[in-house]
């Protein structure tokens, strides 16, 4: 794969993946957020920050030396997001690991829990352990490129404990804290007492989701989601009242800007000094994040840098050619990819 990567082939396939089925295929696992650890059942015991987190994770034994794929979601789809890539991904691509951060998807939502990036990232290492994961390639889409930012900071921290992260994929992220470019319509507005209100409303009514998902931008002007689509995604935002992450989990940018000198791509790319292969992708039609590809071209030159077209959600508009992305990054760095095989169905 050269450094700079136009992709752009034609979608042909229309099968969709439902929010049922992409949650029937996974677990719910206890989770002591206060102690960073998944807990088994015999050892679960009531107490502050003890819930349930959603995953889907292979459910047969793992080699001990396997290279996994670590799959982090976007903000507010969460993993439910991969649906439409996982599907178009080979069946022996993996393991794979799909995290869902508490309050999305089919995670718990507790009412003043203290969403962080902070927080997302000790739930990756806490999964990661509770599987054996050793060395991991990770792909990451929209928001949890800042989990993984955090993550490549604690493996540079030679005190603490991590498995080996292989190789980096991050898709339509925030890199750089300067080069945030979320119109007000996204995360401003939902942060707001306004959006507090709207999160209420799309609680209640898809009807206001889909008023309000049209007028965030998050697609290209020329894909025009199927209602059905819209459906899904809205069954999979407001799943365990989680509805209301649409507002307290969007300070990230914020945030971002807060730790702009530990969460710099650059920076951590300079430490990491080759170590680590970097591959970031993008599109120049993303109102939110555009920004970023040209501050990664400029300031990490040793990054691969792959451009999508559509807009925000390559997820949606063209998961096929992110599914040939994510699986040419992954084998190339040690996930297993057994022949791939031709999907055959169809869209009811």
């Amino acid at each position: 794969m050269s450094k700079e990567t136009s992709v752009a082939v034609p979608q042909a396939d229309k099968v969709w993946v439902t929010a049922d089925e992409w949650f029937a295929d996974g677990q719910r696992l206890w989770y002591d957020a206060k102690r960073a650890r998944v807990l088994t059942d015999e050892r679960v015991t009531a107490g502050p920050g003890v819930l349930k987190v959603f995953e889907r994770a292979p459910t047969e034994p793992v080699e001990a030396n396997a290279v996994w794929l670590t799959m982090l979601p976007g903000f507010p789809d969460g993993s439910y997001g991969w649906a439409q890539v996982d599907r178009l991904l080979p069946a022996g691509l993996g393991p794979r690991l799909y995290v869902e951060p508490v309050g999305q998807g089919d995670s718990d939502n507790p009412r003043r829990y203290p969403h962080s990036t902070v927080g997302r990232a000790e739930l990756v290492q806490a999964l990661w352990r509770h599987h054996g994961v050793r060395r991991t390639v990770v792909v990451t889409f929209d928001y949890s490129s800042l989990a993984l930012l955090e993550l490549l900071r604690r493996q540079l921290d030679p005190e603490r404990v991590t498995p080996r992260i292989t190789a980096v994929f991050m898709v339509n992220g925030g890199l750089f804290a300067d080069a945030h470019s979320h119109p007000w319509q996204g995360t401003p507005l939902l942060r707001s007492p306004l959006g507090a209100f709207g999160a209420r409303a799309v609680g209640r009514s898809s009807a206001s989701f889909i008023r309000g998902w049209q007028q965030a931008q998050m697609y290209s002007r020329n894909y025009h989601p199927s209602r059905r689509e819209l459906l899904e995604l809205w069954s999979a935002l407001v799943r365990r009242d989680g509805a209301r992450f649409l507002h307290e989990g969007a300070g990230f940018v914020k945030e971002h800007r807060r730790n702009a000198r530990r969460w710099d791509f650059a920076a951590i790319a300079r430490e990491l000094n080759g170590t680590i292969p970097l591959y970031v992708g993008g599109s120049d039609e993303d109102p939110y994040e555009h920004r970023q590809i040209a501050a990664t071209r400029e300031r990490v030159p040793e990054a691969g840098v792959l451009t999508f077209p559509g807009g925000h959600l390559t997820t949606s508009e063209h998961p096929d050619l992110l599914a040939a992305a994510v699986r040419d990054i992954a084998s190339r760095h040690g996930v297993t990819a057994l022949p791939e095989v031709a999907h055959t169905e169809e869209i009811a």
